[in-house]
């Protein structure tokens, strides 16, 4: 009898060791073990066969690959998940996990980071990508609070484009221009009259002469294929400014992400930032190549005319500081902040 107690006694301990061995296993594991698979559905408004479209799919590869398969990316191009104008309200109420598109197509509600559309005098598309979000850095604007932002990136310098050619700004005067709306006080300060029409209409407007032009990075002549319908390019460095875009993640799904694996596209973020600013540079180089082919003639704006240029549109920065102003938000502090850091980051 007490030899069946004493074997009994220690198949009890034996148990008991190996559920605490079990339980301490388990308990080991780590977190990026435990985290199940998780699939992220990204709203990109680049058409498929965009270039950049081809860097959104290798982030997302990329993400895929160093978090060995934890969070995968599936992209969903050309607005065929969400419209441009809604990307952002979609990604904060999660009908996509993540999202792209410009800041212009919410208009009114990113007040601080309009100061990336402003007539700064860009020089270039990495140039005003770096500043964008070294901006965000240190300002961390409520208006991006209920999203993760992941990066933005800004175009290089945006110039006026025109179906016929002209060689001067002053003969803007009159003439109808396509704008996003936070760019429009830049043409109705030279003169001529803004028209807001979402980008897929505009190749067609101009073609057909509904338009006379528009206010526009470069890239998009071979992007968007605008150099099939305008003539001239006015690069004036003064009126030049830089049409921003956001990539957003929903901030729910961003937070059922492990840390470890959150760090992980963190790193990746910040190689896009320097990616992303010089493809849009590369792509500039290419749509000057394309455009000269097609006959597109490139005015370059002499300094003299340029200096009057600077004066006019002087006003568009003072009304920004003001509204920020008005708004309680540092403007002031904004434009300084993105006026020093071109200069000194040329």
């Amino acid at each position: 009898m007490t030899g069946g107690s004493d074997m009994r006694k220690s198949f009890g301990v034996i148990c008991v060791v190996l559920f605490v061995v079990f339980a301490f296993c388990v308990t080991s594991i780590p977190v990026q073990a435990q985290q199940k698979e998780l699939k992220l559905r990204y709203s990109n408004m680049y058409p498929p066969p965009h270039p950049y479209t081809k860097m959104m799919e290798d982030w997302a590869k990329e993400i895929d690959a160093k978090t060995q398969g934890r969070v995968k990316i599936t992209l969903y191009s050309g607005g065929t998940l969400t419209p441009a104008t809604q990307t952002y309200d979609s990604t904060v109420k999660g009908i996509a996990d993540l999202g792209t598109a410009l800041l212009a197509y919410s208009p009114g509600r990113f007040p601080l980071c309009e100061a990336f559309a402003l007539p700064l005098g860009y020089n270039s598309g990495y140039q005003a990508t770096k500043a964008a979000n070294a901006f965000y850095k240190k300002f961390q604007p409520k208006e991006f609070a209920d999203t993760k932002v992941m990066y933005f990136h800004v175009s290089p310098p945006g110039f006026v484009m025109t179906r016929k050619v002209i060689n001067s700004m002053d003969e803007i005067k009159g003439l109808r221009i396509r704008v996003n709306t936070e760019i429009a006080p830049i043409i109705t300060a030279l003169g001529g009259s803004p028209v807001t029409i979402p980008i897929p209409e505009t190749y067609d407007s101009v073609k057909k002469g509904l338009l006379d032009g528009l206010l526009f990075p470069i890239e998009a002549l071979k992007g968007w294929k605008l150099a099939e319908v305008v003539s001239c390019v006015l690069e004036s460095k003064a009126t030049s400014y830089g049409t921003s875009l956001y990539v957003v993640m929903n901030k729910d799904k961003w937070n059922a992400i492990s840390p470890a694996d959150q760090a992980i596209i963190e790193k990746l973020n910040e190689e896009m930032i320097e990616k992303q600013g010089k493809a849009w540079d590369a792509e500039t180089v290419l749509a000057v190549e394309d455009a000269t082919k097609k006959g597109v003639k490139f005015v370059k704006i002499p300094a003299a005319e340029d200096a009057k240029n600077v004066e006019k549109v002087q006003p568009i920065l003072q009304k920004y500081v003001a509204d920020m102003k008005a708004k309680g938000l540092p403007g002031d502090e904004a434009l300084k902040f993105m006026q020093d850091y071109l200069k000194a980051n040329p």
